[in-house]
Parts: structure tokens; C-alpha cells; sequence
């Protein structure tokens, strides 16, 4: 029976840079990953991950100059993202390099299916998988001292081995991947833009969170989400694209799948296991952002199991949670009472996208996005930002 020093469950940016960074360090490492299928995303990724992550440009597909929020009544806001940009990148390319990438560094790559945890009398842990492209592959067990669940949102690492794992509250996300309109026969006017990201707040494309078009080169992923359960996602992304006159493009694929509200209250189960990226729940609320922070969550994984067996100690693995919180759980909190409130009603929606015309709040949010922290503004900005939103809050500013 072939014994690992650690098995990584899932292909996505977590996983894939966590079994990079294991094997790069000469663990012997496995990556198991599922296959052929795409997460639904947006494929939005700030600059500060290209640098942080060793990613070159080649990978991306486009480059945003311009957010547009768009409100119920149609009401535009431009924000100019200044001196950077937003990056993005097409999931199904951008996940494969990066799974090329860690077996490059070392790690096996295999194509399978994870079933379930056993134990040896003496404790340790024995994994059930699948060989292939199917759950109901030729079952093989396999050993690892240490196993990283980077399986998404309805994980099954954590359902089965870590404690409150089975209680995840997710959204769910679906986009259709279309021909971009940029040279066909046809003109969709200002309605999409290979430099502009178009961000939608209304309650007939979603109740709760927001649809999108985002420019990805030669196509374009237009998507919604939402966390009400009957909510037909297919049904809106379709008026999104009559609207617009994106129903004249191509359709390439569509895809769907559930997206985590907040990270999980435990990341590990005090012993051989711990969670990254969706399976810990590592989403950025409000604005469903995630590629940087499942691939930031997957280096804190691997550096967690690293320290454990290194010293033998698996309390280390309580590391990579803390870590993540202590830089980007203030974001996460701001973000997620944002959501909770200004997305709520089509009226607090007109009055958030109001908000959007301020230069400080468009600064200071392209600021924080930039640099993936909450920035500390002059206080005579955020000053203004604090009497805008009590404006606009108790009704005294138009919407």
C-alpha cells in the first residue's frame, strides 16, 4: 500500500498550490483531482496575486481598466481602477497550469475520485479513492500522514473529518461562456466593453448577490448567483443577455456550482486533516471574489502541515485558520454586512450604487482590492465616506 507524506483532494488554485508548495519543500505528495470539470467564475485576479504567486501575465486573458455598477433603474457608475488593473483569467487554462505546476515541483498527479477516511489500530489514516474520471472507478486505498481537503464547497473531506464541516452555507453561482462580440456581425453598443467589468445590483438578476459580464479576450462570461433556493439562475442569466443583446453570441458552455458565504469556524480536525480554499469557505462575501484567496489559503494549509511534520506537533495545523483571519478577516466581516444590508432590497441597491459615484469610496475600495487589505485612508476620507453612508442610509442623500 503506497504511504504519502501528504494527499491533496482536490485540482482547483487551493489544492494546486498547496501539493506545489509541499512538493517543492521534497514531500512526496499526491494531487487528486476530479477532472474535466470548470468552476463557474468570473476569473477576476488582483495584480498583488500575479506577484505573489509567481503567476506571469501570459496567463491572463484581459485586463479591466473600468468597473461598471450597474443599478434596478439602470444607472451607471464607471470606476477607473487607476494605475493597476484587474487581471482575469480563463479557469479552465489558468487551474491546468497550475496543477502542471505542481507536478512539475514534484507532486503526483492522478485523476480520481476521494471516498472516504479509515483507520489502523494504531490511528493512522488510510484513504479510500477512485482510479479515473468516474466515483464509480476501481477503488484503491492508499496512506497518508497528512490529507488537505481542497474538494469545494460541499466537501466531502470535511463532511466526513472535520467538525462543523458538514455545516457550510454556500450561494450558488452559474455563468454561460459566450463568443466575445468584439468583430462579429452583429453590435451590442455599450453594453459590454474587453476592458470593463459590468457589475449588476438588481433584485431580477438576483435577490441577494449580483450578475456579471466579464471580458475574457476572445469570449465572455456573463453569470449570476444567488443564495434563495428556486431562484432560476439559467432563467436570469438569459434576461441579462436578451438585455443586453448578448443572446446573439455563441454560447460555448455553461457551467455551474455552489460558492461558500464564509469561512468555516474550524479549518483542521487537531490531528491529520485540514481544509483550503471553498472547503474552508475562503470566498470574499459581497464581492464572491475567491482565486486569490483559495490560492493564499492553500500555502497557509501547506505550510501548516509542513510545521506539523516537521515537529511531529499537529496542533500547527490550527496555523493556517489564524493566519488567514489575522490578515483578511477584517475584509471578510466588512464585506459580508455589506451584502447582508445593501443588497437586500432594489431600494438599498439604487442607494449602494449611488454610494459607488463617491472618488473616495471608488479609492479606497480599489485600494483595499489592490493591495488584498483594508487600507488606512486619510481620516478626513473616511470621515466622508462615514456621513455619505449615514446619508444615504437614513434617506437624506438621492439615490
Amino acid at each position: 500500500m503506497r504511504t504519502y507524506d501528504a494527499v491533496v483532494v482536490g485540482g482547483g488554485p487551493a489544492g494546486s498550490t498547496a501539493a506545489s508548495e509541499l512538493a517543492a519543500r521534497g514531500y512526496d505528495t499526491l494531487l487528486l483531482d476530479r477532472g474535466r470539470e470548470i468552476k463557474p467564475c468570473g476569473g477576476a485576479v488582483p495584480p498583488q496575486l500575479l506577484a505573489d504567486f509567481d503567476v506571469p501575465e501570459s496567463m491572463l486573458v484581459a485586463n479591466v481598466a473600468t468597473a461598471r455598477i450597474i443599478s434596478p433603474r439602470r444607472r451607471n457608475v464607471d470606476i477607473p481602477v487607476g494605475r493597476g488593473y484587474v487581471g482575469m483569467v480563463d479557469r479552465e487554462h489558468f487551474d491546468e497550469w497550475l496543477r502542471e505546476r505542481a507536478r512539475a515541483n514534484g507532486a503526483e498527479r492522478r485523476v480520481g475520485f476521494f471516498k472516504r477516511i479509515e483507520r489502523e489500530a494504531d490511528g493512522s489514516m488510510r484513504i479510500h479513492i477512485t482510479d479515473g474520471k468516474s466515483r464509480g472507478g476501481v477503488e484503491e486505498v492508499i496512506r497518508a500522514r497528512m490529507l488537505i481537503g481542497a474538494d469545494g464547497a460541499l466537501s466531502q473531506v470535511a463532511r466526513q473529518a472535520v467538525p462543523g464541516g458538514d455545516q457550510m452555507k454556500h450561494v450558488f453561482a452559474y455563468h454561460e461562456v459566450i463568443a466575445a462580440p468584439e468583430g462579429q456581425t452583429f453590435d451590442v453598443g455599450d453594453a459590454y466593453g474587453a476592458q470593463r467589468a459590468d457589475v449588476y445590483y438588481d433584485g431580477d438578476l438576483s435577490p441577494d448577490f449580483y450578475a456579471w459580464v466579464f471580458p475574457h479576450g476572445t469570449t465572455a462570461s456573463v453569470g449570476t448567483g444567488s443564495l434563495q433556493q428556486g431562484f432560476k439562475l439559467r432563467d436570469a442569466v438569459g434576461r441579462l443577455r436578451a438585455a443586453t443583446g448578448l443572446d446573439q453570441c455563441q454560447t460555448i458552455r455553461r457551467e455551474g456550482a455552489p460558492i461558500p458565504l464564509h469561512p468555516l469556524k474550524k479549518w483542521d480536525n487537531g490531528r491529520d486533516v485540514i481544509l483550503a480554499g471553498d472547503a474552508a469557505g475562503v470566498v470574499a462575501p459581497a464581492s464572491g471574489e475567491g482565486i486569490f484567496y483559495a490560492m493564499t489559503g492553500g500555502r497557509l494549509a501547506a505550510a501548516a502541515v509542513h510545521e506539523a511534520l516537521t515537529t511531529g506537533d499537529a496542533r500547527a495545523l490550527r496555523s493556517a485558520r489564524r493566519a488567514f483571519m489575522r490578515d483578511h478577516g477584517q475584509v471578510f466581516w466588512v464585506l459580508g454586512i455589506m451584502q447582508r444590508f445593501w443588497y437586500s432590497t432594489d431600494a438599498r441597491r439604487e442607494r449602494f450604487v449611488a454610494i459607488c459615484r463617491d472618488p473616495d469610496v471608488q479609492q479606497l475600495t480599489f485600494d483595499a482590492y489592490m493591495r488584498k487589505r483594508l487600507v488606512r485612508a486619510k481620516p478626513a476620507a473616511h470621515m466622508r465616506i462615514f456621513f455619505k453612508n449615514i446619508a444615504h442610509l437614513t434617506g437624506l442623500a438621492p439615490a
